[in-house]
């Protein structure tokens, strides 16, 4: 298994949890994702010290906003186990959890945030596989190679 540092780009609404919440409270679960893909660079690809960009949507600006790193190793998402909650999954069980998570520790905020429309601008540079900006994907939890990390944070610097 490698030891590299790996990055990742998580994508969060600023409504219900942004870079400032994160800040407020140093680290938190990263709860309800429902999303296999998602899950699974979570549960099988993040290892503690991974760095992540810390992306708000569904914002008037949607962007990079701050900078954050992978705290924990995967567990199981508590909220799947919850009936009050929006995330409950009746299909998942304490023996058999379906949903994942990590924690998120806090960073720093971006000096500047870099919005999607300049990310967009620098899309052949981060190249067709970065997902963020190809067509149809959704995804809230992205991979992000060491030079894509690289080349987006060099954009914050250029404001």
């Amino acid at each position: 298994m490698s030891t590299r540092k790996r990055y990742w780009l998580m994508k969060s609404e600023p409504d219900d949890f942004s870079i400032d919440d994160l800040a407020r409270v140093g680290t938190e679960p990263w709860t309800g994702v429902r999303n296999y893909q998602a899950r699974n660079f979570m549960r099988d690809g993040m290892r503690v010290g991974d760095g992540v960009l810390f992306y708000h949507s569904n914002a008037d600006v949607p962007g990079i906003y701050g900078i954050a790193e992978v705290a924990s190793t995967a567990y199981p998402d508590p909220s799947q186990f919850k009936k009050s909650s929006k995330y409950y999954d009746e299909k998942a069980t304490e023996e058999t959890p379906r949903w994942f998570l990590v924690d998120v520790g806090y960073v720093r905020t971006l000096a500047h945030p870099i919005p999607l429309a300049e990310i967009r601008e620098h899309s052949a540079a981060l190249g067709e596989e970065f997902a963020l900006i190809r067509k149809g994907a959704r995804l809230s939890v992205l991979p992000v190679t060491a030079a894509q990390w690289k080349l987006l944070l060099s954009l914050e610097k250029k404001r």
